[in-house]
């Protein structure tokens, strides 16, 4: 009984260890233009400039932590959709990044579209290859309009939000399809409802949406 107590406090241990530690926003000290934000085992790097609207470039997928390196499975990269589906190794030290926030907010991880609301009509969006994601931290966001098969980049935009009393404002910082949407502000009406996020209002377009997101 007792070596089959010790192996499941292995087994235990080797899970715990196993799961993705970091989450939260970071930017590099090398280039105050790269971002970094890590929820629920996704990494997300982008490099933009705020100033001149100048968006440079995304890449990211689901990661696992070996010590002080990360092990990405890139499921997309704007500059190379050839890149899509292999793994990438980066080195990961916290001393050389500044921390944004700790990802730790009622919204924070990474959602993906898994419907949309017409009325009373709700369509279903299940899980396939081609997917949108919407990662947020503490404070950050971004979305990601992607083709995990073919490699295709749809398009991003990101930036920081807030989120009091179901009122969620997305201010925008990028936006990889239109710069000139950049220092817009956008506001909706949001609830967490069985885990879901309901996200309603006007898009960047000005048209009504409703749009459901999951983690899973």
């Amino acid at each position: 009984m007792k070596t089959i107590n010790f192996i499941i406090a292995i087994l235990c241990s080797l899970s715990v260890q196993a799961q993705p530690t970091l989450k939260g926003a970071y930017v590099s000290k090398q280039d105050k233009d790269v971002i970094i934000c890590l929820m629920d085992g996704y990494f997300v790097e982008t490099k933009y400039n705020v100033d001149t609207k100048v968006f440079n470039y995304t890449w990211g997928g689901p990661f696992v932590k070996d010590g002080n390196k990360l092990l990405i499975t890139i499921h997309f990269d704007s500059r190379d959709k050839a890149a899509v589906g292999k793994t990438k190794e980066i080195v990961f030290v916290k001393k050389d990044h500044e921390i944004i926030d700790k990802g730790e907010n009622i919204l924070a991880g990474n959602w993906r579209m898994s419907g949309r609301k017409n009325g009373d009509k709700i369509t279903e969006n299940p899980l396939r290859a081609r997917r949108t994601y919407k990662l947020l931290t503490g404070n950050r966001f971004q979305w990601i309009a992607i083709n995990i098969e073919t490699g295709e980049f749809s398009g991003t935009g990101g930036g920081v939000y807030s989120f009091v009393n179901g009122n969620y404002t997305e201010n925008i910082e990028f936006f990889s399809r239109d710069s000139s949407r950049v220092g817009a502000s956008l506001s909706f009406t949001g609830k967490v409802e069985n885990e879901q996020w309901h996200h309603s209002g006007l898009s960047s377009k000005g048209d009504p949406i409703y749009e459901i997101w999951t983690k899973k």
